[in-house]
């Protein structure tokens, strides 16, 4: 079975299954949808808000709407992948609330599932289904598939209500120490940043500071910190009725001219398009 993509109209449900020798996501990847990453082979690291994440085949990681996230490298860039993004409206029951045993994906920002081989048989199994309505494409296939996405989630709560969620390991030191360098660029993004500022702060070069912020995760370091900035300008547009010139200056942005341009680059769209359907 080759790549297999999908996306409906509105952007609220995708599905992306590939093999591949080495993926990176091209641009800062946030969504307003969950986003299930299910690695069926190989090993990847998944960088994830602030942490970098060693995973293997069999692993399911859920990532919250808007969480920032990239793929990075790995030792062995060979891999088989299927990834799912869906709206949490398809998770709700008719009067707007989630099944309880959902209530892990509200309560976390992303969890990594870890099962063991019995458990991972039905995973799989479920897997199989959705690459193969996927393939054929019969008539209902989008909800099928979503269906099918939902008894994913379940089961990887059901694992979650078990408390057996794997701990999350950093890959190594250097990643606990670019792991603190976000983590400040996270809560101090509003701001003046510079790579020399925090290389000073953190008692590393700046050389080792821009190649390893890089490898940690994915980003260079102006890409991860304009990133941050967009994600939460992104929130106070659909959020407030906060003029964009103020939101501009309040997440870090020196000039609006600039403020637009990144946002555009990181987003594709301008500013106002997310207060649009805001009434």
């Amino acid at each position: 079975m080759g790549d297999l993509q999908f996306e409906n109209a509105g952007g609220t449900f995708s599905i992306s299954h590939r093999k591949a020798l080495g993926h990176h996501m091209p641009i800062s990847h946030f969504h307003s949808t969950f986003e299930i990453h299910c690695l069926i082979s190989g090993k990847r690291e998944l960088f994830v808000k602030d942490r970098t994440i060693s995973l293997q085949d069999g692993d399911v990681v859920i990532i919250s709407p808007n969480i920032l996230h990239r793929t990075t490298n790995a030792n062995i860039p060979e891999h088989e992948r299927l990834v799912v993004n869906i709206h949490e409206k398809y998770l709700n029951r008719v009067d707007g609330a989630h099944e309880d045993i959902l209530s892990p994906l509200f309560e976390l920002e992303y969890m990594l599932v870890r099962t063991s081989p019995y458990e991972r048989l039905a995973i799989d199994a479920l897997l199989r289904q959705i690459m193969q309505e996927l393939q054929d494409r019969q008539p209902g296939f989008e909800r099928c598939t979503q269906a099918l996405v939902i008894q994913l989630l379940i089961l990887c709560c059901r694992h979650r209500g078990q408390d057996s969620l794997m701990s999350i390991e950093s890959p190594s030191p250097m990643h606990d120490r670019i792991s603190e360098v976000v983590c400040y660029i996270n809560t101090h993004y509003m701001q003046p940043l510079s790579l020399r500022m925090l290389a000073d702060r953190f008692y590393v070069s700046p050389y080792y500071l821009s190649r390893f912020f890089k490898e940690a995760t994915g980003f260079t370091f102006v890409e991860y910190m304009n990133s941050v900035r967009v994600k939460e300008a992104k929130k106070l547009l659909e959020g407030t009725n906060m003029k964009a010139g103020l939101i501009a200056k309040k997440v870090g942005f020196g000039s609006v001219t600039n403020f637009g341009r990144v946002f555009k680059s990181v987003t594709g769209h301008a500013p106002l398009f997310f207060r649009k359907g805001r009434s």
